[in-house]
């Protein structure tokens, strides 16, 4: 996981991204809030949510906005955002990327679009993860995934979902996802 990412600046890849977003949108697996705080400071509308509550306490204390829960718990505006990101591999939540998505169409507006980060290879695995720090301290286990963009498209069209566009960015590559019933156009 990338984490060295999760508490450095955007990129200019993340900010491929963040040009797609349209307000408000929701942040699942935020960490520290670096892409919702961008989105706050440009004036668009970003909540950020996080199960790690220091996570959350970092994005709330420079200036973002975050709950403590999961993606699965209850969480405000349900059918009202535009913009749902799953960034950073935040595609791995839960280890079930279908049932991850088939969560999300719901949190997502008639017209919203949800914007993934994809693995750059054609993976499709479930795995058991764990946080280490440098000291050697470890975390406890957690549900986790892989998914590259082949995967993501069967998945897709599982759920009734078209993509509405794809993209690469060095070696980071990015799929947005809107309901196949909507009449969204790409971004």
């Amino acid at each position: 996981m990338p984490v060295h990412r999760w508490y450095a600046h955007p990129t200019l890849a993340d900010e491929s991204v963040l040009n797609r977003c349209v307000g408000p949108v929701l942040d699942v697996g935020c960490g520290p809030g670096r892409l919702c705080r961008v989105l706050l400071r440009r004036g668009v509308f970003a909540l950020g949510v996080d199960v790690a509550p220091r996570a959350v306490a970092h994005t709330v204390a420079l200036g973002g906005i975050a709950l403590c829960r999961s993606v699965f718990d209850r969480l405000p505006d349900e059918g009202g955002w535009q913009t749902v990101l799953l960034i950073d591999g935040n595609i791995g939540i839960g280890g079930d990327p279908h049932a991850l998505l088939y969560r999300c169409i719901p949190l997502t507006a008639p017209t919203g679009l949800l914007l993934v980060e994809v693995d750059p290879d054609d993976v499709e695995e479930r795995c058991t993860a764990r946080f280490e720090d440098v000291h050697g301290h470890r975390g406890r286990p957690f549900p986790w995934a892989r998914l590259g963009a082949p995967a993501l498209h069967r998945i897709a069209e599982d759920l009734a979902l078209n993509i509405t566009d794809q993209w690469r960015y060095g070696h980071r590559r990015f799929l947005a996802l809107g309901r196949q019933d909507s009449v969204s156009e790409p971004r």
